[in-house]
Order: C-alpha cells, then structure tokens, then sequence
C-alpha cells in the first residue's frame, strides 16, 4: 500500500561547524554549499543548532541573549559583495584551523571586521528604510540587547548582577544617559544584528528554494548572566533582595549521582501568566521568522521542572515544580495557529509529559544509542521504545544528538559483549557500523530522521561536538572541512531517501 504522508530526512549542522577562511562557520559560500549538498543527498531538512550570541564555553545552549544573533556568524565575504568591506580589508586573515573553532582568536580577529562594516553600513544608509524596519520589528529586545552588550564591553563581564547600581537596576536616568552618549556605540550592535538577519534571510530563502526546510533549536531556559535576566528581571524567581535564588538542573540518577546543576535561571511562571505569556510570545515569533520547524530543548520541563537553591552545590536537594505549559502553549497557539514543533522528550518522562506533547500534536525524539541496553539476565533488551524497530510514526529518530557521542566513538566505547550484541542487531560488522545503524534508521517507521554531518562523514569520538556537564575549548569547536562531504556519501545518502521514500522522494 503506498504511503499518503511525507517522510522526511535531516542533516544536523551547526553554522559554525561549516567550512570558510575564517575560522569560524559563517552564513557565506560555506552555508550555500552545505544547502546544495543537502539537496544533492536528497534530504529535506538542515537541523542547526541555537544561533544567540554566545559567552562562556561558547555554548549556544547558553547565549547572551534569546533573540539576538551571533555576529561572529556574520560572513566577511558577503559584506564585501554588498560593498562594506574591502577585499584589502581582509587579505590578512590569521591562520586558522579547518577543524576546529579557536573561538577566542576569532572573536579577536572578526569583531573589528564586523564593526569595521557596521560603521560603512551606517555611513553609507543605502539601506535605511529596511533597517529602520528591522528596527521598529525588534524592538521588544534589540535595544535592551545593545545597551547590555556596551555595558559588558565596559566591564568586561557579563555578569550584571556585579554592575554599578544604576546600570544594575536599569534606572531610568542612567538608561536614558547611555543611550545619548554611547548613541553611535549602540548603532553599531544594531547594524551587526541587521546584517546577520539579512544575510540569515538569503540563505533561509535559499534552502526554501532547495525545498529544504530548516530545523531550529531554542533552550527552555536561558543565561544567567544574559540580556534576558537584566532586561526582564521580574520574569524569573528572586528573593527579596532582587537577586536569582532558584535555578535548574536534574535530579541524580544512575549516571550521575549528584545530578546535574545546570545554574540557569527559572521562570516565575505566575509573572509570565499575568502578562499572557507576552515574552515567551515575542521568543517564539522571532525565531519562527529564522526558522521553519522549531525544537525545544528540555520539552520536559514544560509539565515540571527541577528547582534548586541558587546556594547549592550540587542538585541532590532540588524539588520538582509545576510548570503552565498547557496554558503556554494554548496562548502559543491562539498567538500563532498550529505550532510546527520538535519536542525534545529524552530523560525522566512522565505521563503528564507525555500528555502535553500529544494533546498539541508535537512529535518526540528516539535516540538508537540510548535503545542498547542489556535485561537482567544480560540479553539486548528488544522492547526498548529507542530500537528502531519499535519506532512509531510521530517521533524524529536520531542516532544521537549534539549531546551524544559520534556512532563511531560510540560504539568503540561499548564493551566486548555490548559491541556484539550491537553489531547482532544491525548484523554487520564493525567497519559498516555508521551506515548500517543510518539505514536502520532510515528503514523505520518514524517520520523523521536526522544525522549529524559527523555520522554520515563515519567520524570517531574527537568530532563529537559536546561533552555534557564539561566546559572545554573542545566543546561546540568541531568543523567540518572543505571538500569532506564528498559526492561519494551525498549519493549514498540519496540511495537511501530514495529507498525508503524520505526527503525530496
């Protein structure tokens, strides 16, 4: 019987992991190139990860802001084209590494680039009117994230909370005086962020001309020492003092027997309720205009999240807390209509999770690494829901995600026993472990599949793109080089969308 509904196939690919001279991904020919090679392999989908600007660690799961952009994603050559640079502007380039992002040389090498083009972009006003367009769209953050970036620049610290009083608490006065005598400073973090929408907004064009949709990601919670957290205090939980007293995490499990303290923020939810969800509202229209299919990261957090105190160490006494989300996402719905949403519901999922995620029709996530188990009596556990063939219809199946190991540098972690009762499974051998367990994968019943450009390259555990609970400079530096998803693998990959009537079949 043929099949009435689409199947689709996606590629995770974070901006700053793909190819340019730059030493950082950018929206340039890099981005253009992995849009062709997604078409080429006949997929459907680009995932990418949170494009905010970020901080410390260089997380994207903790950006400055939630509705800012990265600049240092911004490309050189594309400025260049639209006559703010120069190519003498930069014929200099450092060297940098193909494989890896050196996050601080390129943040000291690119940010004068990027200003250096603002002030042309500014001077020059040939885009005035759409500029001030943007402007007047984004006004609900741009401004609160501009002042917060000159603050920090002036400090040298992003932690607000240590700020002199009156830029601290935002007092009128004080705003009012930054804003007149750092106008032209301010200017300049507008422009950056009208030039990275306006790039970003040739390629999300470009994809759809592809007929590639692009897949986002936004953080439940956001930074503590974010634009978020200054410019909207009341929104999350304070003693009386006015300062952060509860955070989140997840509580100990067997893998971590202190549990995880994340350190993030959490939400008065009664504040967002009172204002009908007006931020969370202005969240997720600014990224719907960036992208076509939205993920939410901790969906579980949505029924009940894990508080802590802000004093503890670890999360061994936190307590779990109600969240609205069916009032959330009722007003989400009534705001936007029927919400193209990807639940991330890995970890403790209860019932009440899971009613949430179906009432409003979100499919979930199956990740294979997490299905190879053993029983009590050390059998591979054939029942678990993240085995392939026990995957229903409205679920994503990853063989990881950002979070998870390569299939290769996962496997090679396996013991003896857990690599054979693996490789029984698939029934292959280790040399066809990564493009075995993708067509798994592709074979089953989910309407999704994505993989990450490492596990479709057959890359060991040295790509993988995060270590949970670690900061390094290894975390979020992978890139992919140029000429490394060959012809060779995007008619590999197209063999089997073809096969299995996934993507552009």
């Amino acid at each position: 019987m043929n099949i009435d509904y689409k199947r689709h196939c996606g590629i995770l690919m974070h901006v700053t992991s793909l190819p340019s001279r730059y030493g950082i991904g950018d929206l340039g020919d890099g981005a253009y190139d992995f849009i062709d090679a997604i078409h080429a392999s006949g997929a459907d989908l680009w995932q990418i990860l949170p494009l905010g600007p970020t901080g410390y660690g260089n997380s994207p799961y903790s950006p400055r802001s939630s509705f800012a952009f990265n600049e240092l994603l911004i490309s050189p050559d594309e400025l260049i084209r639209d006559g703010y640079l120069t190519k003498d502007d930069v014929k200099d380039v450092p060297s940098f590494r193909e494989d890896k992002t050196e996050f601080d040389k390129v943040r000291a090498y690119k940010m004068p680039l990027l200003r250096k083009a603002a002030i042309n972009f500014l001077k020059e006003g040939k885009e005035e009117e759409d500029f001030n367009s943007f402007l007047d769209a984004e006004r609900f953050w741009i401004y609160d994230y501009a002042i917060f970036m000159i603050l920090y620049e002036k400090y040298q610290d992003a932690r607000w909370m240590l700020w002199e009083k009156g830029e601290r608490n935002r007092e009128t006065a004080v705003m009012e005086r930054i804003m007149e005598e750092r106008a032209d400073e301010i200017k300049i973090y507008l422009a950056m962020q009208y030039l990275f929408h306006k790039q970003w907004n040739a390629i999300k064009a470009y994809a759809s001309l592809k007929h590639i949709s692009i897949i986002g990601d936004i953080p439940i919670f956001v930074g503590r020492d974010s634009a978020d957290t200054w410019s909207h205090p009341e929104l999350f939980k304070r003693d009386e003092c006015g300062n952060i007293n509860k955070v989140s995490g997840v509580p100990p499990d067997s893998f971590s027997p202190t549990g995880q303290l994340w350190g993030n923020p959490v939400y008065d939810w009664q504040k967002h309720e009172e204002t009908d969800f007006k931020w969370w509202k202005e969240r997720i229209r600014r990224t719907l205009e960036t992208v076509d299919i939205l993920r939410i990261d901790h969906f579980r957090g949505f029924d009940a999240y894990f508080e802590i105190d802000a004093k503890e160490k670890t999360a061994e006494r936190g307590i779990w807390v109600k969240s609205p989300g069916d009032k959330l996402f009722n007003a989400l719905e009534k705001e936007f209509g029927k919400l193209n949403i990807i639940a991330e519901d890995l970890g403790f999922i209860t019932e009440s999770v899971e009613k949430l995620r179906m009432k409003y029709g979100f499919p979930g996530m199956k990740i294979v690494q997490d299905g190879f188990g053993e029983t009590a009596d050390g059998l591979l556990n054939s029942r678990d829901t993240f085995l392939p063939h026990n995957y229903t219809r409205h679920f994503v199946a990853y063989p990881g995600t950002h979070d998870n190991n390569t299939i290769k540098g996962w496997f090679s972690s396996l013991n003896d026993r857990m690599k054979n009762h693996v490789l029984e499974y698939l029934d292959c051998t280790e040399n066809d472990i990564c493009w075995t367990l993708i067509r798994a994968l592709m074979m089953s019943n989910a309407d999704y599949t994505v993989f990450s450009t490492q596990d479709l390259l057959c890359l060991d555990c040295d790509a993988r793109m995060n270590i949970p609970s670690t900061c390094n400079d290894i975390n979020w530096s992978w890139r992919m080089r140029k000429g490394e998803f060959t012809t060779e693998i995007r008619e590999r990959l197209k063999k089997l969308n073809r096969l299995s009537a996934r993507g552009l079949f």
